[in-house]
């Protein structure tokens, strides 16, 4: 039955990935993001990867790659060690997200969720879940998101 169960998890993973890969859109619209009441930037980042064919972890560009280090942010894996980062984009709610929440947590299992300010808005109660059961949430949106 767990067995069954991981690779339920492990398809519905590779299927989020492959939509959200499929939909990822680029806004023109150059935006000033303020955090504490101070600007950070006013010039838009555009965010991607190169990939090749080699089996090498993509290339995410020399400046991408310095923002992240000054921020400590995260985009590649170790690639000395095999893990798997489970990863939803929950930018609406179909439904699921409250039963996914709960197979991860029976089977302890963290993810990480991507959400949108519209989320946050709409659903506050699971990304309070999301976060009180150990996930990692990412924002997905242009915007700054507010605290919970």
């Amino acid at each position: 039955m767990k067995r069954k169960l991981k690779i339920n998890i492990i398809i519905i993973s590779v299927l989020v990935v492959a939509i959200f890969s499929l939909t990822v859109v680029s806004s023109k619209k150059e935006e000033t993001i303020k955090t504490n009441g101070a600007a950070t930037s006013d010039t838009k980042i555009e965010w991607g990867i190169k990939r090749n064919d080699n089996h090498e972890q993509p290339d995410v560009g020399g400046s991408n790659k310095k923002i992240l280090e000054e921020n400590g942010g995260v985009c590649l894996g170790n690639k000395e060690k095999k893990y798997i980062y489970l990863t939803f984009d929950a930018g609406y709610e179909a439904g699921y997200t409250s039963e996914i929440l709960k197979v991860l947590k029976e089977n302890e299992v963290s993810a990480t969720f991507f959400i949108t300010a519209h989320y946050l808005n709409t659903e506050p109660d699971l990304v309070k879940q999301m976060l009180e059961d150990g996930h990692l949430v990412g924002n997905q949106s242009p915007h700054t998101l507010m605290e919970l």
